[in-house]
């Protein structure tokens, strides 16, 4: 048993593990303590100081956030003297942030402009010391804004912890302060991922996404233009927190619904290209083993995946010496954008430059990934805007759209239809886990050696994961993966990529096959996903996402129908040249800075 310690919080006794914080006790007896510096993600700072609560017998208010829990304290949360520190706090924060609340992107969900409103803070008390900064919009995905920034330290602390990149960083001393770049370099030069989790950690509207709302309004308002829209896995967990529902629940139909009322041509799910991603990356993987094992080629493995544009962006700069350990297809997304513009467009008679492809992702990072000089196979822009969960949300909103009375609605045909297996793609470890569904099935000819499809060593939210599984019974053709032990691994956050794949650097790994996502939790909680996220969040998006998978028929990513026809009518095999042509894609050798 853990040592407990007690004590009393407003006269309420609490109990808690020794080594928890006032904060935490605060928690347990659901009294709320406000915060900005604290994020349950990251590592303690202490920065802000709203959290002070006062101790009796002691003279000095403490942080809350900050101050262990002893046996026998007596802490009050809401005295007086605690309430005029915050309110002078917030005040003097206000004071040298730029309060133009009504023009900025996070107006009303803002934790500085709520902490504000909560404790009727004078905005006239402090003479404001702002000054003037220039706004950083160099990158596609992430834009900057120093004066809105109340320098907590939360995006330096998540780009170092959970992301490993250190892309952020203090510069400066006291009323100099501020969170820059290497050399005060635009974001677009750093070694930034574009991951997009500093902006889901930013209290404020220091840090947001570069939103594009408006450019897809204006194509969708353009009778010239034909515009499609492909929807992650992961929006349909996160899209019902985006219009004010609760989170846990997917809501695949009445987002059909929704885009359909917003005007899109046609609906697709990018559930369709993580299907066919499967396939593509399966085969590829079959491949290299079989001219390891069988042919005694020297050949790069373990196989990494390449679904994440952020991984992608962090390993060609951190360990460009092993790019070819990648696999070679494109994201889904990428993979989506320029079917639509090649097979779509000719079953439908649609000349491609007529056409826009919309994505709705989870993540920051999609937003970069289709401005890539090589996401250009289908003869235009494969994939021509991208906007978030968020975003989409908005647009819900702004369309005057009653998001929870909607009824539901099924994707377009050609590029719609799914399987569960595409489903998973949005949860750590479901990339794996729909690979192996398939893969082992190719070799053997049975279902995956799991209950009910569930690879569970592979789910979760442990940073690492690993799975074996012992190959038995092969097919003639794959007889030389006869008992052999696979080996796979499963990451998410950048932070747990490192050793990885520092492994794979120095020879030294023991997979056959690695996942990797850049966002903690995977695409469910990616940088462009509703917020306010943390664990207990990411655990409800996931459970959703598993849900939505055993609720459908076809479990398998080779078992979708559409997936098999494309193949017959346009692709003919899996690594075949029209795929090779559209599907699989180069990197790049990026320098630190």
């Amino acid at each position: 048993m853990p040592e407990m310690v007690n004590l009393k919080i407003n006269d309420i006794s609490v109990s808690v593990e020794a080594g928890s914080t006032i904060l935490d006790a605060a928690k347990k007896a659901n009294i709320k303590i406000p915060t900005l510096c604290h994020h349950e993600d990251l590592c303690i700072a202490g920065n802000c100081r709203v959290c002070v609560v006062e101790q009796k017998g002691v003279n000095a208010l403490k942080a809350s956030c900050a101050t262990p829990a002893e046996e026998n304290m007596e802490i009050f949360t809401n005295t007086n003297k605690v309430r005029e520190a915050r309110k002078t706090i917030i005040g003097l924060l206000l004071s040298e942030h730029n309060n133009d609340c009504l023009h900025c992107y996070k107006n009303g969900n803002c934790e500085l402009q709520s902490m504000a409103k909560d404790y009727l803070v004078d905005s006239d008390k402090y003479i404001s010391i702002l000054k003037n900064y220039e706004i950083d919009r160099s990158s596609p995905s992430i834009i900057k804004d120093d004066s809105k920034c109340i320098r907590c330290q939360r995006c330096v602390r998540t780009c170092a912890e959970l992301q490993d990149v250190n892309a952020l960083a203090v510069s400066g001393k006291g009323s100099e302060m501020k969170i820059s770049t290497f050399m005060e370099k635009p974001m677009d030069y750093v070694v930034c991922t574009n991951c997009g989790q500093c902006v889901t950690h930013c209290p404020t509207g220091a840090l947001v996404e570069k939103n594009y709302i408006d450019e897809v309004w204006d194509v969708l308002n353009d009778p010239s233009k034909h515009v499609v829209v492909q929807t992650a896995p992961a929006v349909r967990v996160g899209l019902g927190e985006a219009v004010g529902l609760d989170a846990g629940k997917s809501y695949t139909g009445k987002m059909v619904t929704a885009l359909k009322m917003l005007g899109f041509d046609a609906v697709f799910d990018t559930n369709f290209s993580a299907d066919l991603t499967i396939l593509e990356e399966g085969t590829e993987l079959l491949t290299r083993l079989k001219d390891k094992i069988e042919n005694k080629k020297d050949v790069a493995l373990p196989q990494f995946t390449s679904c994440s544009p952020g991984w992608i962006k962090y390993i060609e700069h951190e360990f460009p010496d092993i790019l070819d350990y990648l696999s070679t297809c494109k994201s889904p997304q990428q993979m989506l954008g320029p079917l639509a513009k090649t097979y779509y467009a000719k079953s439908m008679g649609i000349d491609p430059k007529d056409m826009v492809v919309v994505s709705i992702m989870p993540c920051t990072a999609k937003k970069f990934e289709a401005n890539r000089p090589e996401m250009y196979s289908s003869g235009y822009k494969d994939v021509d805007y991208v906007i978030t969960t968020r975003e989409f949300g908005r647009m819900i909103q702004q369309a005057g759209i009653d998001f929870e009375t909607l009824k539901d609605s099924e994707c377009d045909s050609i590029l719609g239809k799914h399987t569960g297996a595409g489903v998973i793609f949005g949860a750590t470890g479901g990339v794996m886990e729909a690979a192996l569904r398939t893969a082992y099935e190719i070799i053997t000819g049975r279902e995956v050696p799991f209950s009910n499809l569930e690879v569970t060593p592979v789910r979760g939210l442990e940073g690492v994961k690993e799975a074996t599984i012992k190959i038995e019974g092969c097919k003639a053709e794959w007889k030389f993966l006869e008992n052999v032990e696979l080996k796979v691994a499963v990451a998410h956050g950048l932070s747990n990529a490192r050793p990885l794949a520092a492994q794979v650097q120095n020879g030294e790994s023991p997979y056959h096959f690695i996942e990797i996502m850049a966002c903690p939790g995977g695409c469910i909680a990616g940088g462009g996903q509703p917020m306010p996220v943390n664990n207990n969040i990411r655990k409800k998006r996931t459970e959703a996402i598993y849900n939505e998978d055993e609720s459908l028929q076809l479990r398998k990513s080779h078992e979708n129908p559409e997936v098999k026809r494309i193949y017959e009518d346009f692709l003919e095999k899996p690594l075949g040249h029209k795929s090779h042509e559209l599907l699989h894609t180069t990197y790049t050798k990026r320098k630190k800075y």
